[in-house]
């Protein structure tokens, strides 16, 4: 059996305008990503490391350095991240990145949130233990776009599931997490500039326009209104509507975590 590609790739044929990205089963029974490259083809575990490794017993590198970092510090030592260790750090996020990337064209949704969290857990360990700040700085410079596509993802997931509130709440935590990241840096001027965040305004509009509320998110969004305006009569005769659309779920989460808005809200309204 040759070991050439070539008939591999022509029935894969490179397109440069578009990600080209597909599930196969692997001969171990375990999913694998595929990736189409102009060069070849990238393979990715669908699950742990994308390269399948598991360094020093670890399911990743960062695995394996935090567990360093831990017993370093019970011991009374700092941390310190060297050299080969960030270089490690760095490849092993850009896997990640690539396996982000493939899920979130193919749909996996759950996988873009899950590998997003991972390297936003990255960047904030590096930025704990990098010997220098510039060595940070050369991870965290990617935290706008990992915050990106983490609420791209989780906006997706609400949209599927019919919950327009959760899908704006989503973009709206990312948009909130970018600008926090550029005052951060002292970067608040350049938020006009920053492709991220103005990738993230567009997004809610999108979802805004995408279609009128419901009556029942109206409901809700009048609900949310009354008890920040301490309307509480408001609040009962909404609460009451909402109950009668709705009678097998409870009343919205956030109108029960404060006892004090509760009680007065079951109050029988004054004549």
């Amino acid at each position: 059996m040759s070991d050439d590609l070539t008939p591999f790739l022509d029935n894969w044929p490179y397109n440069p305008d578009e990600i080209q990205s597909r599930i196969v089963a692997g001969a171990d029974g375990r999913e694998k990503i595929q990736t189409r490259l102009d060069l070849g083809v990238i393979q990715m575990e669908l699950d742990g490391r994308p390269d399948g490794l598991h360094p020093d017993g670890f399911e990743s590198w960062l695995d394996a350095l935090e567990d360093r970092a831990t017993r370093t510090a019970a011991a009374g030592d700092r941390f310190i991240l060297e050299p080969s260790d960030c270089v490690s750090l760095m490849r092993e996020g850009v896997m990640y990145y690539q396996r982000h990337l493939a899920c979130f064209h193919l749909g996996r949704l759950d996988a873009v949130v899950r590998d997003t969290n991972r390297n936003l857990r990255l960047f904030a360990f590096v930025g704990l233990h990098a010997p220098t700040r510039q060595d940070k700085l050369l991870f965290d410079q990617y935290r706008p776009y990992v915050l990106m596509m983490r609420a791209r993802a989780l906006a997706q997931i609400a949209i599927e599931s019919e919950d327009r509130r959760a899908a704006i709440t989503a973009v709206d935590d990312g948009i909130a997490a970018v600008r926090a990241f550029l005052a951060e840096y002292g970067q608040e001027k350049n938020a006009p500039q920053c492709a991220e965040l103005a990738a993230l305004v567009q997004l809610r509009e999108e979802i805004e326009n995408a279609r009128p509320p419901s009556p029942l998110e109206r409901l809700e969004e009048q609900l949310e209104k009354a008890v920040a305006l301490e309307d509480y009569e408001e609040a009962a005769r909404l609460r009451d509507q909402l109950r009668q659309l709705r009678p097998s779920r409870e009343t919205p989460s956030a109108f029960t975590q404060n006892p004090d808005d509760v009680a007065k809200m079951q109050q029988p309204p004054t004549a």
